[in-house]
């Protein structure tokens, strides 16, 4: 059952989308509501989450490549509507991040035709458990009474202790998808060279470091955490494509390597993985305090 922040005299709504990647338990315990990414098939249009799965989402592309889209519009004012009629009075919505799609932006020309709510929408610049992480403090943060403003400003200094990264098989489906963003375009295919491909300052993907072979490339990821996080205190995600054996060694490998207060593990999206194929492994870290 979902309830609403109380903060003074507001009653406050924690909103963000479905590539945050957290689990339904998670999205419950911490009072979170979402609102859903689409996805375009050759059978019609489908909430990412609510009406297809990842596994049904890989049994698909076997056959097409579907292609993502906004969440829709009166999803959003809907959603909005029914948080006032619960008698929300402010509202944060915390989003993928606008380099990589425009949801932010059409959340904004929503939000401004809400006169009677205040709605702050936050870029997270930045998706998967690396938005999940943040919106998780942000309801922590809520929950301990702290103003709005006050865990904006957390979230905005989490993003920039944050390194996000991921390792897949193919480049293929990032460029037919159009979200390549700075990851070099002409990988040497022969020599397996993969990149690890990380979320940068702006939002985007960009290439962090490159290796030959996808267990080389997952070393090479590892060894930039602990190299950035070493002596810190840190909350981990980790991220997987239908590799959730393979997710699970490297949890504990991160768990080992770093002084961890919180892990977790998650399948990616839907509306993400499509981008992405199956086999993708990654790890979200930021600092814990």
């Amino acid at each position: 059952m979902y309830t609403l922040f109380t903060i003074g005299n507001e009653k406050v709504a924690l909103v963000t989308d479905t590539s945050c990647d957290l689990s339904e338990e998670q999205l419950r315990q911490y009072d979170i509501r979402t609102v859903a990414l689409r996805i375009a098939t050759s059978r019609g249009e489908l909430r990412d989450r609510l009406e297809i799965n990842p596994d049904s989402l890989y049994a698909l592309m076997k056959t097409e490549l579907p292609k993502t889209s906004l969440p829709l519009p009166e999803d959003v004012s809907s959603l909005y509507r029914s948080l006032a009629e619960e008698g929300c009075t402010r509202i944060l919505h915390v989003t993928i991040s606008s380099g990589l799609s425009g949801t932010y932006n059409m959340v904004r020309m929503v939000a401004a035709d809400f006169d009677t709510l205040q709605i702050d929408v936050v870029d997270s610049q930045t998706l998967s458990c690396g938005l999940g992480l943040l919106v998780l403090e942000a309801a922590e943060g809520l929950q301990r009474g702290e103003t709005v403003d006050e865990v904006i400003e957390r979230v905005k200094y989490l993003r920039s202790t944050q390194l996000g990264t991921f390792v897949i098989r193919t480049l293929e489906y990032l460029r037919k998808g159009g979200r390549i963003g700075l990851v070099e375009g002409v990988v040497g295919s022969l020599l397996q060279i993969k990149p690890v491909i990380f979320v940068n300052d702006d939002g985007v993907y960009q290439t962090l470091v490159k290796a030959r072979g996808f267990t080389k490339a997952l070393d090479a990821m590892c060894d930039e955490f602990f190299r950035r996080y070493e002596g810190k205190l840190v909350r981990v995600a980790i991220v997987h494509g239908n590799a959730y054996d393979d997710a699970l060694i490297l949890q504990k490998k991160f768990e080992q390597s770093l002084n961890v207060t919180t892990s977790f593990i998650s399948p990616v999206s839907p509306a993400l993985a499509i981008h992405t194929g199956e086999g993708l492994l990654g790890a979200i870290v930021q600092y814990a305090n």
